[in-house]
C-alpha cells in the first residue's frame, strides 16, 4: 500500500468537540473528506487513542477547521499537545457556537456539523457530520493550506498504546 498512500498529501484539519458538561477536546486530523454530495456530507476520523475520542463519543456536534501553512504553531498545539496534560483552549482563541461547538476563531474555514453517523474503522472511528454553520476568515482565501507533508515533523501529542 506505501506505493499508493506515499503520493498522498492531505489537507489538515483541526477537529474540536465539546460534551454536554463543557469538556472540551481538539486534536490534528488527517483523515478527513466529503463523502455525500446531497446532502452534504463530510466524514472525520478520530483516533480510538485521543483524548478528542472520548470527548467526541458523546458530542451532538463536532466543529472542523482548516489551517493554513503559516499557522504550524496551531497546529503544533492541536495535534502535538495532548489534552490529558495541556489545556490547548487556554493556548488559542475561541468561541462557542449554538449547540455547544468550539471553534477556532483563526481558522482559515471552519464548519460545524451534527454527527449523524459513527462507524468504527479499526483504530480510527469516522463520525460523519452534516454541516449546521461554516464561516472563514477574511484575507485567507487562496492562501495554501496545511497538508500532510507540512506536518509529518509534527509528533503526536496523544499517548501511545
Amino acid at each position: 500500500m506505501d506505493a499508493f498512500l506515499d503520493r498522498l498529501d492531505p489537507d489538515m484539519c483541526v477537529v474540536t468537540a465539546a460534551s454536554a458538561d463543557g469538556d472540551r477536546a481538539g486534536c490534528l486530523v488527517g483523515f478527513a473528506s466529503q463523502c455525500s454530495i446531497r446532502p452534504v456530507r463530510y466524514v472525520v476520523w478520530l483516533s480510538k487513542a485521543n483524548r478528542t475520542y472520548r470527548v467526541a463519543r458523546t458530542a451532538s456536534r463536532l466543529a472542523v477547521h482548516l489551517l493554513t501553512r503559516e499557522q504550524r504553531g496551531l497546529a503544533e498545539l492541536f495535534g502535538g499537545e495532548t489534552g490529558d496534560r495541556t489545556d490547548k483552549f487556554a493556548r488559542a482563541r475561541w468561541r462557542e457556537e449554538p449547540g455547544g461547538a468550539v471553534v477556532l476563531e483563526d481558522a482559515a474555514a471552519w464548519f460545524v456539523g451534527t454527527v449523524v453517523l459513527r462507524t468504527d474503522g479499526g483504530d480510527h472511528v469516522g463520525f460523519v457530520l452534516e454541516p449546521e454553520t461554516w464561516g472563514e476568515r477574511e484575507g485567507t482565501d487562496g492562501t495554501r493550506l496545511l497538508r500532510l507533508s507540512d506536518a509529518t515533523s509534527i509528533p503526536p501529542g496523544h499517548p501511545a498504546d
